[in-house]
């Protein structure tokens, strides 16, 4: 599998963002992942279209928008609009998940569903097939910089599973207190996109730690 590391601007400086945005590069980043919170799916308020306009004119790394929003449809036209490469739309938020992928697919984007710990996969069972992201939350979303949940493990091995069975090549992604110590047994259980924000921004080197984050799935058998 080919490992990707998908740097989340949320724990960017925002006020130095060209800069962030060109360390994710310097630092061979696979993809940018952008955390759009609307205040009610999450206890947190974060940006918009002009926020993912902006990252787009910086970089032509693919752009992850990850929706933690209620009614998500609501923000597809104008997100696609924007620039975005792949929208992530809750299981929990999307009653009519099958609609909602399908038309995201439809305005050009790939099309992506996310899980939280206390959600059971067979929420995206019958979508699997369709999927080009699987994204499994290993903290409770909302909030950067949180401690990971050990049993998610667990549950990217059944995801693993579940997209193989599918025969779908979904990517199989994780977000949440990815770091170097936690990445390796995620590798090992089938996840081979990993969304990392804290552990980045707040090291030293930042792009120094997406080579580190990477060289930690390369050395893992």
């Amino acid at each position: 599998m080919t490992v990707r590391i998908a740097p989340s601007l949320l724990s960017a400086d925002w006020a130095r963002l060209a800069e962030a945005v060109a360390v994710c590069e310097a630092g061979g980043a696979d993809w940018i992942h952008l955390d759009v919170m609307d205040g009610r799916f999450v206890p947190n308020l974060t940006f918009g279209a002009k926020f993912i306009e902006t990252v787009r004119g910086l970089t032509d790394l693919p752009l992850d928008v990850h929706l933690m929003v209620v009614e998500p449809e609501k923000y597809f036209d104008d997100f696609a609009q924007a620039g975005a490469t792949n929208l992530s739309i809750h299981a929990e938020a999307a009653p009519h998940l099958h609609r909602q992928v399908v038309r995201i697919k439809e305005l050009g984007c790939r099309a992506g569903v996310a899980v939280n710990p206390g959600t059971s996969l067979e929420t995206v069972r019958d979508v699997a097939a369709i999927l080009d992201s699987l994204l499994i939350m290993s903290v409770d979303p909302g909030f950067g910089g949180q401690q990971f949940i050990p049993h998610s493990v667990d549950k990217v091995g059944r995801a693993r599973a579940m997209l193989s069975a599918a025969q779908s090549r979904a990517a199989l992604e994780v977000d949440g207190g990815i770091n170097r110590e936690t990445i390796p047994a995620c590798w090992r259980a089938g996840a081979d996109t990993f969304v990392a924000g804290n552990a980045i921004f707040a090291a030293p080197d930042p792009a120094a730690e997406i080579r580190a984050l990477r060289d930690q799935c390369r050395l893992t058998v």
